[in-house]
């Protein structure tokens, strides 16, 4: 049986950013032998009111190559809910996901924030993580366009 060479595993912090890119390039290359460029890119989408104050937004990230957009992030101020701005906000994410590409768009929620809101929006939960955190779950949902 062969020899294993030396390896040293270690925590990195001052060298987590030359890691993180190592990281993220080998891995980028294995995948795209099998499923193309990613081509990741970040889609943000505020909602201000008449004074320019931010009351929501969206962060979403784009996969055009693998056709899938991921809504990362969506916050509307507690005074300005339920009156259509998260609504909104994820049909503006979804048009402009359509228009670069996207087939299909996928979010995550825990029980105690939006899941009712998503699958109001034609969302459809395929995935729950029990006891995440603990004592309460997470759903991950998706929909195609």
């Amino acid at each position: 049986m062969a020899e294993r060479p030396a390896v040293r595993i270690s925590i990195e912090t001052d060298t987590a950013d030359e890691l993180l890119n190592a990281v993220l390039a080998g891995l980028n290359g294995y995948n795209d032998q099998f499923a193309g460029p990613v081509e990741n890119s970040t889609l943000t989408i505020g909602a201000r009111d008449a004074e320019m104050k931010i009351i929501g937004g969206l962060i979403a990230n784009l996969q055009p190559g693998w056709k899938w957009m991921h809504l990362h992030r969506l916050w509307v101020e507690e005074s300005h809910r339920r009156a259509g701005i998260g609504r909104l906000l994820v049909e503006t994410a979804e048009k402009e996901g359509r228009k670069r590409g996207c087939l299909h768009v996928a979010v995550d929620t825990f029980e105690f924030q939006a899941r009712g809101f998503y699958e109001k929006q034609g969302y459809r939960v395929y995935a729950v993580l029990e006891d995440y955190p603990v004592g309460h779950r997470k759903f991950m949902l998706r929909k195609t366009f």
